[in-house]
């Protein structure tokens, strides 16, 4: 059976009532987002029969922040190994921090300020990865400051919260406001290699602050404000912000005045015009490209940042830049974006607030269908920003000014809005009722079946460039001119959902030059319909049997089997899971415009877990001449089956020959007469007469 990997991000839906136990049997769930809800009592965990958060073996990313849970922090989510980030910041859990918590040895990130938890400060020693840690504004017992600052070598900053003069990175720190820290600071933290900014105010701290001669040449802040630090010393080899406001050191008069004063400074950024803005009618926006339009609009809250400087322009340019490359890797119509920061840090949860704007390519709005589809790729994350910006929620905006007007769609693009991470299963499932599972679709296009009516003019007879039993394959055009080949499955075809599926989902995570392209598919009124790239020169098989014009001397048939192989290689060495294709065969190999090979039709494809040698199948699939006989007979499969497949498909390109012809298996044929004494291994009547190898056999 198919694995399916699940991301849940339901943020911001003003959701009450507790969190749903039975979320602990999604087995294979990897990103859990609850933020920003109205959800109470505890944390559920198993008991029994009964399921909990603990048993999410797989899930790596657990966000409760912005809630009002209360009880304690279970010790049994300890054991959940696989997480790297965890928040419950901002809602009222109490009681100590379970002493296994130094398990989770894969934390990256880790907030859990303002609660009331109480006991001793816990202890992250061993968590090497740790690189953000918020346990501020909590009631921990008055305690020295604790060893393992110093060993945390992922550590960046270390804080409490953002100063009202510079924006922090909200990631990749340590946050300890008002957590009875007492004692003197460590002076080997400030030599940690990865360490840009230090803010522990409004603690305890006394006695010397030693800053010492070999701290990290990128630590730009060290915010100590509200301590009892009474001596500064090491300060001549330290250029960067030092603030001490609030200690007793600051009543001292003298040359450490620049210490004691924090200067209020604001930035805010605006994506650049690339021409002359020019006047819109209506409520229309000009683009960055000056170009008027209905963008949709949104925005973006980084929840992790790994740099401090936000008034760096720089960052946000790389960040519109990244924007623009996914959506068109994605196929999205889209012409620019805009990226707007105002005093962007939410002082409540300390996101980075980015408000995006997204203009539409080649006319004034977008369709619904296009809205879906970026609205899918911001909020299921299947868009990865640059890895300074870490995770990201995305809170989209409702659309109005779609190009055409469906009443009964409403209430899909009111979901689409509000329900972030489950966009395109809650659409799909609306309009298309597909039953079961959905697929993964991260990095796929979904179109309407409207849309590819159009694109392929109504699935014109002149349009068709193949068939079989699966139904028909036409050519279509994209509106940015790519070309496209649109299989349109029959509707009493034999090929199951879960065949669909399975293609759909290998193809969106498979990328190689010697394998198809998928761009996109098509749940809709009954239809199945894969979209992929157009690949212009037909099958292997055309050439070969002389359907095509398509001619192959032996040079470009080897450069062909090459091409397969590095392909049929891609998916056996290099795919994770790894993937037997198990229908290898010249009417799956496709050529390009160059006549590169590529391999195609996943259909019947079977992901094999790396732990397998081998894997038992309870129906054999492939197709006869092709099929490795062993597979057949013992319904094992492995990856030696598809090199027999291949090896068949070598023959069939020396000889031009279908597998089974006339009764006869070319194999048998070919092993019963070699005979490796004679000249071309006795194989003359064999071999292609469209081409001549010469008396030499090594040449093939």
């Amino acid at each position: 059976m198919m694995q399916y990997n699940i991301f849940i991000s339901l943020n911001s839906n003003h959701f009450s009532g507790q969190v749903p136990p039975s979320i602990g049997n999604l087995s294979n769930l990897l990103w859990l987002d609850l933020t920003d809800n109205q959800l109470d009592g505890p944390i559920p965990v198993s008991k029994g029969s009964t399921p909990g958060l603990d048993m999410l073996f797989n899930c790596r990313h657990l966000l409760f922040d912005g809630n009002q849970l209360t009880g304690s922090i279970p010790s049994t989510l300890g054991v959940v190994q696989t997480l790297e980030v965890v928040r419950f910041d901002g809602n009222a859990l109490s009681g100590p921090m379970p002493s296994n918590f130094n398990n989770l040895t894969n934390l990256t990130e880790m907030y859990l300020s303002n609660n009331k938890l109480t006991g001793p400060v816990p202890n992250l020693t061993g968590m090497n990865l740790l690189s953000y840690v918020d346990i501020s504004n909590n009631t921990f017992d008055v305690s020295d400051a604790p060893s393992w600052f110093s060993t945390l070598k992922s550590l960046t900053t270390l804080y409490s919260l953002p100063p009202p003069h510079l924006c922090l990175s909200p990631s990749l720190n340590v946050i300890m406001e008002n957590t009875q820290l007492q004692g003197e600071i460590p002076v080997a933290l400030f030599s940690l290699t990865q360490l840009q900014t230090v803010v522990l105010k409004r603690n305890q701290l006394n006695g010397s602050l030693v800053l010492g001669t070999t701290h990290s040449n990128k630590l730009k802040l060290i915010d100590l404000q509200d301590n009892f630090i009474s001596e500064l010393k090491g300060k001549e080899g330290y250029n960067a912000m030092l603030i001490l406001k609030g200690n007793p050191i600051c009543e001292e008069t003298g040359a450490l005045e620049r210490y004691c004063t924090v200067s209020q400074s604001n930035f805010s950024y605006s994506t650049q015009m690339n021409c002359m803005a020019v006047p819109c009618s209506s409520d229309q926006i000009s683009s960055p490209n000056c170009r008027c339009a209905y963008p949709y609009t949104g925005t973006l809250n980084f929840q992790a940042l790994s740099f401090s400087d936000l008034g760096n322009n720089s960052k946000y340019i790389i960040l519109e830049e990244s924007l623009m490359q996914s959506f068109h890797s994605h196929q999205l119509p889209v012409d620019s974006v805009s990226l707007t920061l105002d005093n962007p840090v939410k002082a409540s949860s300390e996101y980075l607030e980015v408000k995006l704007k997204v203009f539409p390519y080649g006319q004034v709005n977008f369709n619904r269908t296009g809205i879906s589809s970026i609205g899918f790729m911001l909020s299921n994350q299947t868009f990865k920003p640059p890895k300074m910006f870490g995770p990201f929620q995305f809170i989209g905006d409702k659309y109005e000014k779609y190009t055409e007007s469906h009443k009964s769609s409403s209430i899909g693009i009111i979901i689409e809005a509000a329900v972030g991470g489950s966009i395109l299963l809650l659409h799909n499932g609306i309009r298309a009722g597909v039953s079961g599972h959905a697929p993964e679709v991260k990095g796929v296009r979904w179109f309407s079946l409207k849309e590819l009516q159009k694109y392929s003019k109504h699935f014109a007879e002149a349009n068709e460039i193949g068939s079989g039993g699966y139904g028909k394959v036409y050519q279509g055009s994209l509106p940015t001119g790519q070309l496209i080949a649109i299989k349109q499955a029959k509707k009493e075809s034999l090929q199951e959902g879960l065949e669909f599926k399975t293609e759909i989902e290998l193809l969106s995570r498979v990328h190689h030059k010697n394998l198809v392209s998928l761009v996109g598919f098509c749940f809709e009124k009954g239809e199945r319909i894969l979209v992929y790239e157009y690949v212009p020169n037909g099958s292997l098989k055309d050439s070969l049997s002389g359907k095509s014009v398509i001619r192959l001397d032996w040079i470009r048939r080897l450069r062909v089997a090459l091409g397969a192989a590095r392909g049929l290689a891609y998916l056996h060495e290099f795919a994770n899971p790894p993937i037997i294709h198990r229908d290898i065969k010249s009417n799956n190999i496709l050529l390009d415009e160059s006549l590169n090979a590529k391999v195609a039709d996943f259909g019947i494809s079977k992901p094999i877990a790396e732990s397998e040698s081998s894997h038992v199948i309870t129906q054999v699939k492939g197709t006869m001449g092709y099929m490795d006989p062993e597979y057949y007979m013992t319904h094992r499969l492995t990856e030696k089956s598809d090199v027999y497949s291949f090896g068949v498909l070598m023959l069939e390109l020396i000889t031009a020959r279908k597998p089974i012809e006339k009764g006869k298996y070319i194999v048998r044929e070919v092993q019963e007469a070699m005979d490796k004494t004679k000249d071309l291994y006795n194989l003359h009547e064999f071999l292609d007469p469209s081409h001549w190898f010469g008396n030499n056999p090594k040449r093939f």
